[in-house]
């Protein structure tokens, strides 16, 4: 065999991933961090219509202007942020913006700040750039939310950057205004980079998301189409930075990706033009699936928080077995120790998954693992 790049030694295969693909036929996943809902017709409606009308050839590099336009409309509106088009790339999901930042951003000798737990792909990102974690405890106690004073305890004259990640994969936590204007600020007076991923902005239950990027200019903002409109496998993200940060991010998209998939481009725009009411549906129907679970765990003697965003739950679950147990008893879940040291002694579970499943999923839970 051919020895690979020593870069790859401090990447791990997903064990989100290794879950997913070793199910069992008939078990319920509360795994998988994927809608369960369809792509709205209107965006499938126009998927087609660009490929009827030959649109499939390469979009300029940064992506179509006319949705880099609509993108900058939806920043200044939802956000708060004031950015240019040209000041805006279309990614291949928001995977692809969270590498290209830190391949731009991050080297040997620099610091990265990241909240712990947090989502797996942060960790690689930065490994594969050479940057060093510096962990930033998210405290069960503090509902899993980011605190910017104990932000402020981990920075140095080493400190490149932080990655925010609000609501949060895998807890579900909403940071307060608070911490992420304070956290702005921090960045301002030391100099350094927040990287935003705001892919879970529209998931919110009862709470208002707020941008950094508001109070900011060192920001990097992450978002994409795949979490609102179930759009996972059509690959389209997007972001906004200053005009320097922003030509730095475009050397890498533009010598690895070229441009994102033009057809998803046509169903982003659609998207963002089109009627929301599927979204509004979605984001309900999250919202009882979540009350669910989470009074199902509390009942069972799992501490859980209600989570306020996303997806997910991260229930206090110390029994280290407890993910084999569950899915020998047919019910994929997630160890906590995947997303972070801090994770360890909890369990990530999706509730994007039907109301009904999760209902049968709490009943196997109950009567096969906690009393069986």
């Amino acid at each position: 065999m051919i020895n690979p790049a020593k870069r790859t030694n401090t990447i791990e295969l997903s064990q989100i991933r290794k879950m997913f693909e070793a199910t069992k036929p008939g078990a319920i996943n509360l795994g998988i961090g994927e809608p369960d809902f369809n792509v709205p017709q209107n965006i499938k409606d126009a998927m087609k219509k660009s490929i009827d009308d030959n649109e499939t050839q390469y979009t300029p590099n940064k992506g179509y202007i006319e949705l880099r336009e609509k993108i900058a409309e939806k920043f200044k509106k939802d956000n708060g942020i004031i950015t240019d088009p040209e000041n805006i790339i279309v990614t291949v999901g928001a995977s692809e913006a969270l590498y290209i930042s830190a391949q731009a951003f991050m080297e040997a000798g620099d610091e990265i700040l990241l909240p712990d737990p947090s989502f797996l792909l942060y960790e690689s990102c930065i490994n594969l750039a050479g940057g060093s974690i510096v962990p930033v405890d998210c405290k069960m106690e503090n509902e899993f939310k980011l605190k910017a004073d104990d932000v402020l305890e981990k920075i140095t004259d080493k400190t490149k950057a932080i990655i925010l990640n609000s609501p949060s994969n895998p807890t579900g936590a909403v940071m307060e205004k608070e911490d992420i204007k304070a956290i702005a600020d921090l960045s301002m007076d030391h100099n350094f980079l927040i990287i935003s991923d705001e892919i879970y902005e529209k998931i919110i239950y009862d709470k208002k998301h707020y941008s950094p990027a508001k109070y900011s200019d060192n920001v990097i903002t992450i978002n994409g189409f795949s979490k609102t409109y179930a759009m996972t496998g059509l690959r389209i993200g997007y972001l906004t930075a200053n005009e320097e940060h922003t030509e730095e991010l475009f050397k890498i998209h533009q010598n690895s990706i070229a441009c994102a998939n033009s057809t998803a481009q046509k169903g982003a725009y659609e998207a963002l033009t089109g009627p929301q009411d599927e979204v509004h549906k979605m984001v309900s129907e999250f919202k009882k699936r979540r009350d669910l679970i989470v009074s199902r765990l509390n009942e069972m003697g799992y501490e859980t928080v209600n989570a306020e965003g996303a997806f997910y739950v991260f229930p206090k679950i110390e029994d280290e077995n407890f993910v084999k147990k569950a899915a020998d008893a047919g019910v994929v879940t997630v160890t906590g120790a995947a997303f972070g040291s801090k994770g360890k002694g909890h369990v990530r579970m999706s509730y994007a998954n039907s109301y009904e499943n999760i209902e049968k999923a709490m009943d196997i839970l109950e009567e096969r693992v906690v009393n069986g």
